[in-house]
């Protein structure tokens, strides 16, 4: 077989760089064809130079192509990855965050879940589901992989709206590993910079990769759950196989105060940890947007940094742009990983099953006490037959209710989003943990309507 691949979304300075470099290093693509779309003709360009250099210069042997319509590109593909984002990401989702803030409703975080998660929603599903649509038309055996935010709610909408073969991928389980390092750093031997947490500044979050890349050829991490909303099973030791779940639950609960604060006070009332760390946790439970017992000053929980993740881009743009021109090495991409879907098409290409440790699809009595439907994160076996979901087990009652309440919630923003519904958005409002008043739901509902109306087909 000789693959290929369609990158949607190829001009992403992160996910794209990452998902293309892996590519070019795979022995399974030799012979086949990598495509690059996107809309940003400037940041194609030069992702399509790198892609050529790199191509002869790791002699991988892939015929590359680009594409500003996806209709040129989709006939054919045997995969589809996509990364997208409907409008500019930073002043949309600080919009997100700044709008419920009017009328009385300081979320803490707003890109997944809370209300700023379901204006996300509204705008990223009907671009999504084009997406699937145009796949069935050209291409309606491809597998699309999907990294888009707000990432189970996308995947739900193609899964109920569409027939093609879909999965989404996350890298939030290095949060967990980054746990278990700091917890158990002295009998791990696990060197652990100062400052390290879940937020995901950039200065931060390499140092989280750091410590997570210490753990995992020592530790073996089981977690199930919902994207960024999933909780840790299992922790256990990879050449003897001891259960290290004890000592990393007392390890992290002894933690200096201010280290998670919030994962950890989670952690006690549940019995099981949450994986997100805060920056994400706090999107799905009920207990940090209260504007008397203000829990973002106790939690010390992080709001995202728009602006540093505008001068990040830009810095990581010219970066590219110097690979591209030939004027910077590109030997350190090397080691630049696809965040999982690299491994997803290689499994799917195989014979040789391989054991994925999260993907998200539909929930198929994989966890018992969450609906059918669902969209899930679990691990996973991926072969030629496909990926198959790990049965897991229920989750502890108390999970269990806080995850079937968001489920709830994706429900009804993706039909809201999918059919223009106003009443399926209102809900999905009315059951968000942020919001306590039905008039407050509408207000945020009329103004989001209103500052996103060009992104929102269905409600045209």
């Amino acid at each position: 077989m000789k693959p290929r691949v369609v990158i949607i979304g190829a001009g992403s300075a992160s996910f794209g760089l990452g998902t293309l470099v892996t590519l070019m290093r795979s022995p399974r693509m030799q012979g086949g064809t990598v495509a690059l779309v996107d809309i940003n003709t400037e940041g194609l360009a030069l992702v399509d130079s790198l892609a050529r250099r790199l191509n002869r210069e790791w002699d991988a042997n892939i015929q590359v192509v680009s594409a500003t319509r996806r209709e040129e590109a989709l006939p054919g593909a045997d995969f589809v990855i996509v990364s997208i984002e409907v409008g500019p990401r930073e002043g949309l989702w600080q919009r997100d965050w700044e709008i419920p803030l009017q009328f009385g409703v300081r979320q803490p975080y707003g890109e997944n879940g809370g209300p700023g998660g379901f204006a996300h929603t509204l705008r990223q599903v009907p671009e999504m589901l084009a997406i699937a649509h145009d796949m069935e038309r050209l291409c309606p055996q491809a597998w699309l992989i999907n990294f888009t935010n707000p990432l189970p709610r996308l995947c739900l909408a193609v899964s109920r709206y569409s027939r093609i073969k879909s999965v989404g991928l996350c890298h939030q389980l290095e949060i967990a590993y980054m746990l278990v390092g700091v917890a158990l750093a002295q009998r791990l031997g696990v060197d652990v910079p100062p400052g390290v947490n879940s937020n995901a500044h950039p200065d931060i979050w390499s140092k989280a990769g750091m410590v997570a890349g210490q753990v995992k050829p020592l530790v073996e991490v089981k977690a199930a759950g919902l994207n960024h909303f999933s909780w840790i099973l299992d922790v256990r030791d990879r050449h003897s196989g001891e259960d290290l779940y004890p000592d990393f639950r007392k390890g992290l609960l002894a933690l200096p105060p201010d280290f998670e604060p919030l994962t950890r006070a989670v952690f006690q009332a549940a019995g099981l940890c949450p994986v997100p760390g805060d920056s994400h946790l706090d999107e799905y439970v009920p207990w940090c947007h209260d504007p008397q017992t203000r829990p973002w000053e106790k939690y010390k929980l992080f709001l995202y940094d728009w602006e540093r993740a505008r001068l990040d881009r830009d810095k990581k743009w010219k970066e590219i742009e110097a690979m591209a021109h030939g004027v910077a090495p590109v030997d350190h991409l090397r080691q630049v990983h696809s965040e999982g879907s690299v491994e997803i098409i290689e499994g799917l290409m195989g014979a040789e099953a391989i054991y994925r440790p999260a993907v998200n699809i539909p929930n198929r009595g994989h966890i018992p006490n969450l609906p059918d439907g669902a969209i899930v994160e679990l691990p996973a076996v991926v072969d030629g037959f496909g990926i198959q979901g790990l049965n897991v087990g229920p989750l502890p009652e108390m999970v269990a209710e806080l995850c079937r309440r968001e489920i709830a919630v994706a429900g009804l923003a993706v039909e809201a989003a999918s059919t223009g519904s106003r009443q399926a958005a209102l809900q999905a409002l009315l059951l968000d943990p942020c919001i306590n008043d039905i008039d407050t739901a509408k207000a945020i509902l009329d103004a989001y309507l209103e500052e996103n109306a060009e992104y929102l087909p269905s409600f045209h």
